[in-house]
């Protein structure tokens, strides 16, 4: 059953659509209180939906959700990697504001036991909603930090930032989880920690050779520490992987942890029996919900009924199990009779990776016509989105937008929708998009746009509304590899900084409104405007930069190095085991 707020609401918006009046003519939506559905693949790249241009990967259920709303097809990331880009959407702000960044090629939160983390005073759209009335809720992926001094303080937890629930990782799904052959740590640390014991080894071999044969003098004190270092070295080594999977690859329902590590052909029915339960249990109150998929990020957890079924490997069977899963969702919301009075929105946290490649099978997504994929700062194919919007008889069916959008404009729009209030105390970089969504507005807010990679300025966007043309500079690009590449391929992600960059002086320009590829740069010789466009760019930046401020930085080394006091454990450290999803403790 509606409640009455939201019959009023799709009552007022039917009868004007019966008088050929526009919604936003026959009601002003703002404080309208839908509920409001958040859906968020991880690394899904947008050249893999079927509204999108894909003809190969079956994404029905997203593409009905586009049929049945608004598409935006310039809707862009604040970052091309997931830690940053989730604290942009969450805050409405560059990440660079919040300290969400890093400076040193760490550029997402390693460990479930760091310190570093979404500070505090950081409002959440959901902090805001709660704060009117709105039942808040968070399934899936974090990967936004969780506890400060202690293993139980949560002071980064989603439930300290605005949400009345939660079920999910506070990591991210990752290779190492399974022991998978592309590793985000394991492999790098494995070898790092078997070259220190081989040199441990050797000190202690050769320090016990020269005391056995009486070239050395002294104690044996320094034979005995080589020998347990080396030992210690061994031991951590070996069971690098168990501690791992123990220590980042588990489930937590609110402060609870309720299976460590994860029980993965399970994980899929369990999130989905999580976002039934949340709808029903609030479908008499307004209610945010945000569904942070684990899919389609590395390891391409599948179940049977996916696995083998797609022409695009695991990687394919994986989008279209996420694709049924939104549909699930959308059933849900039907059968509860919500549909009406609901906003839907679908996105990805950035582009597909490129690198998740191993012989001959790519296991990352495909970007399309766009240049790059996650981890690139400025290319297209790391930042550009998908961006869908359906709200029954609000807006408009089949509508598709080509005006510059971002993640961060979600913050502004779902807070005013929700009656609240956009926080004056500080720079909120997110616009409201309603206005373009209803057809109201023709262009976007937003004029200029940056992309930074990790606290480097990579590459700024002018969208010069006067003239129709979308301006792109780029001032580093990363040096793809091997020559010719696309990608950094043997890298997890392309640098932001180093050798393995190029800094451009001048830019290089490009024409997005003529070549959103980003084939063709553009030069003084063959662009009349060259200087004036990147003139231009560059005050826009200077005066970007006057509203900076100096704020810790959450994922430099000493927020982001693994504390074993901050580990959560759902037992005495180490040994961390549960299953209380199936009554074992």
């Amino acid at each position: 059953m509606l409640r009455l707020e939201h019959a009023w609401t799709w009552l007022a918006v039917t009868v004007g659509a019966l008088l050929g009046v526009t919604p936003s003519a026959s009601r002003d939506l703002s404080g309208s209180r839908p509920n409001i559905l958040l859906l968020m693949a991880d690394d899904f790249g947008i050249g893999d939906i079927g509204c999108y241009g894909n003809d190969t990967i079956r994404t029905p259920n997203i593409d009905r959700l586009a049929r049945d709303g608004v598409m935006l097809t310039q809707h862009l990331a604040a970052a091309s990697v997931c830690t940053p880009s989730r604290a942009a959407f969450l805050t409405g702000r560059y990440p660079l504001r919040s300290g969400m960044v890093s400076s040193n090629g760490y550029r997402v939160l390693q460990w479930t036991g760091v310190s570093g983390g979404l500070p505090t005073n950081e409002t959440t759209f959901a902090k805001i909603l709660k704060d009117r009335g709105y039942a808040t809720g968070l399934i899936g992926k974090w990967h936004l930090g969780l506890n400060c001094e202690s293993p139980n303080d949560h002071c980064h937890h989603p439930l300290n930032h605005g949400f009345d629930h939660f079920y999910g990782m506070p990591f991210s799904m990752m290779g190492d989880c399974i022991r998978w052959e592309l590793s985000e740590k394991r492999a790098g640390m494995e070898r790092k920690l078997n070259v220190c014991f081989q040199i441990m080894a050797v000190a202690a071999l050769t320090l016990t050779a020269g005391k056995l044969t009486h070239l050395t003098s002294g104690s044996w004190t320094p034979v005995i520490w080589s020998t347990m270092a080396a030992i210690l070295l061994f031991t951590t080594t070996y069971f690098l992987g168990d501690l791992i999977v123990h220590a980042d690859c588990f489930l937590m329902r609110n402060h609870t942890i309720t299976e460590q590590p994860m029980h993965f052909p399970r994980t899929t029915s369990l999130i989905l029996k999580e976002v039934s339960s949340f709808i029903q249990r609030n479908k008499q109150t307004p209610f945010l919900l945000f569904v942070s998929f684990l899919h389609v990020h590395t390891p391409l957890i599948t179940t049977e009924k996916f696995r083998g079924k797609s022409v695009h490997g695991l990687y394919g069977d994986n989008t279209e199990e996420m694709d049924w899963m939104l549909g699930k969702i959308l059933d849900t919301l039907d059968t509860e009779g919500l549909a009406n009075s609901t906003l839907v929105y679908f996105t990805s946290d950035h582009g597909g990776s490129l690198e998740s490649r191993l012989r001959n099978n790519q296991y990352g997504g495909s970007n399309g016509i766009y240049k790059g994929g996650k981890g690139m700062g400025g290319w297209e194919g790391g930042i550009r989105v998908p961006g869908i919007f359906r709200w029954p008889g609000v807006l408009p069916v089949g509508r598709v937008i080509h005006e510059p959008t971002s993640l961060m404009d979600v913050f502004p729009t779902v807070v005013q929708l929700g009656g609240g209030e956009v926080p004056q105390d500080r720079v909120i970089d997110g616009r409201d998009m309603l206005p373009l969504l209803l057809g109201t507005a023709q262009h976007s807010d937003h004029e200029f746009l940056l992309h930074y990679c990790e606290n480097f300025l990579h590459a700024v966007r002018w969208h010069q509304r006067d003239g129709g043309r979308l301006w792109k500079v780029h001032y580093t690009t990363p040096v793809f590899h091997p020559h010719g590449a696309g990608a950094c391929y043997g890298r997890g992600v392309c640098p932001c900084f180093g050798d393995q960059v190029a800094h451009h002086d001048p830019p290089l320009l490009f024409d997005l409104s003529r070549d959103p590829s980003e084939a063709h740069a553009l030069t003084p010789d063959t662009e009349p405007a060259f200087y004036r466009v990147t003139d231009t760019i560059s005050r826009a930046v200077e005066e970007h930069r006057r509203t900076l401020s100096a704020v810790p930085v959450q994922l430099d080394a000493l927020g982001n190095i693994w504390k074993p006091w901050l580990q959560p454990c759902c037992g005495p450290f180490p040994l961390c085991w549960c299953d209380r999803e199936n009554g074992q403790a």
